[in-house]
């Protein structure tokens, strides 16, 4: 109990840092991380044929003589191109999303899993959960980094803590009402689906459940969204925001006032780039979000593009927190989807069409989010070898692709197989996706 005080405690001494306090911590942690970066075979080369030294970091502003990361770069780079530490320290690796079927795995020392445990730990504490909760976590475990990151961060905070993963409604709720949870970890659509299914089983998800504080991530969702799950189950609803290279959750977390997320700047140096020009945006304005490690021992990254588009939030947070705050993600500089929580690239659909010899050239992903659930159907047309009147085969087909693509995407789409040449051909750029989620 002591050293859950103390580690306490330290939370609330670093979130109530000023301005000064922060940059300078920065400032330090920043020319530590070029001198670690330094031993990465990638960073060794870039940083060396740029001629930037420790010594020319003289503020955090110096942060823009660096060079910028990219995704590209962590795949050309892919398996140990940005290991900073020898294999022996590494104890965890998790993956990020990739496109045709190439994703990049982030490792992590001791130290990696244990501080950024810490930065969840802090988002938790500051929305009022403490041992006393029970913790039921509802997001996916294994190579996704959602699950582990707040499962971490509970235990260290001292809930009770229930690893339920994702699915299984009948269960998971179950478990809420056996052993009164107060606390979720939940996709935001996922939450609507539960409260729903509780009222269709005669039961009030605000009256006979115990959910007092909702954290929810891996998907974007509305300010109306957010109000329905306050109000199916009479909480509280925090977004959180964080990306495998950066670890994974985390990275900034809302406080009670609900207005924008505390980047953990302590650990993450945070910037917002128009996404052309690659230069600085006006304060307020919107741009790419370029975050720049600074506690990372085994893969530290400067100003890597996330490619979210987000923006600073200049006025001071009523909570008295005075970590920067971003706005919540308003989308992506690239083309990749978000369904369920899972980050989906059209080419990794693409990647498993094409390897099938029954699949035509045509196909259109649809997303739609019925009951804001979201729903991914992916319209394939057959080849002209395939008779379309052999059911049997068909099934089969459709039984290969669903289980082809769930492998490759980690979900499960609904496959519809179409005749030849029944998608309309494109006259130009060819058009994949159909986004009708509200």
């Amino acid at each position: 109990m002591e050293h859950i005080n103390a580690m306490l405690d330290e939370f609330l001494q670093t979130d109530n840092l000023n301005q000064q306090q922060i940059q300078e911590l920065q400032l330090q942690r920043l020319r530590e991380t070029v001198d670690r970066a330094r031993r990465a075979p990638w960073y060794d080369r870039v940083l060396g044929d740029t001629g930037i030294q420790v010594a020319d970091i003289h503020s955090v502003d110096d942060v823009c003589k660096l060079p910028l990361t990219t995704k590209d770069d962590l795949r050309q780079a892919m398996p140990y191109g940005f290991l900073a530490v020898p294999l022996d320290d590494v104890v965890r690796m998790h993956y990020s999303s990739g496109t045709t079927g190439v994703a990049t795995g982030v490792c992590h020392t001791h130290n990696d899993v244990r501080w950024w445990s810490e930065c969840v730990a802090r988002g938790l504490h500051a929305a009022g959960v403490t041992r006393s909760d029970v913790f039921q976590n509802m997001m996916g475990y294994g190579l996704f980094t959602g699950g582990l990151g707040f499962h971490y961060a509970s235990e260290l905070i001292g809930c009770m803590t229930i690893p339920a993963s994702a699915g299984n409604t009948q269960r998971q709720v179950q478990l809420m009402r056996q052993f009164g949870t107060t606390v979720l970890h939940i996709l935001p659509s996922y939450a609507v689906r539960v409260a729903n299914y509780c009222i269709e089983n005669g039961l009030d998800p605000a009256s006979d459940l115990s959910i007092r504080t909702v954290f929810v991530g891996g998907e974007p969702h509305s300010e109306h969204l957010r109000a329905r799950i306050e109000q199916l189950f009479d909480c509280k609803s925090y977004n959180c925001y964080g990306l495998s290279e950066m670890a994974g959750p985390g990275v900034a977390m809302e406080c009670p006032a609900q207005h924008g997320l505390h980047v953990r700047e302590d650990h993450y140096l945070a910037e917002v780039l128009d996404p052309v020009t690659l230069e600085p945006v006006e304060p307020g304005e919107r741009g790419e979000l370029v975050l720049t490690s600074l506690r990372r021992e085994a893969m530290p990254l400067l100003r890597y593009r996330t490619r979210d588009l987000t923006r600073f939030i200049p006025e001071p947070c009523p909570c008295g927190n005075s970590h920067c705050r971003i706005e919540r993600i308003q989308g992506r500089t690239d083309d990749m989807l978000i369904v369920k929580g899972v980050n989906i690239y059209p080419q990794q659909v693409e990647y498993v069409l094409m390897q099938m010899p029954e699949v035509g050239n045509n196909y259109l992903i649809l997303l739609e989010n019925p009951d804001n659930t979201d729903d991914m159907v992916v319209q394939v047309e057959l080849s002209p070898t395939i008779g379309v009147d052999d059911m049997r085969a068909l099934r089969r087909i459709e039984r290969q692709l669903v289980d082809a693509l769930h492998a490759e995407l980690l979900m499960t789409p609904t496959v519809k197989l179409l005749q030849p040449n029944s998608l309309p051909a494109a006259e130009g750029k060819a058009v994949r996706v159909i986004d009708n989620r509200q």
